[in-house]
């Protein structure tokens, strides 16, 4: 769906921002110019980008164990 439409932005477009290594909203607005116009989209923006983010898992299995540090 549209969610900004003077820039043509789309959830889809929001969704693949956040995938593709954005970490705020503010990352996501610059990449995609959301909300850059008449800002009348930008609290839907915001929930998109939030859920986004909710949304993503960490493998924890990539991350290394603390060197010297007791167990």
């Amino acid at each position: 769906m549209y969610v900004c439409l003077c820039q043509g932005v789309t959830d889809h477009q929001l969704r693949a921002a956040v995938d593709s290594g954005c970490g705020s909203y503010k990352e996501v607005r610059l990449k995609t110019g959301v909300a850059s116009q008449c800002g009348k989209c930008a609290c839907q923006a915001k929930q998109i980008v939030r859920d986004a983010l909710a949304d993503m898992t960490f493998d924890f299995s990539l991350a290394y164990p603390a060197e010297g540090v007791a167990a």
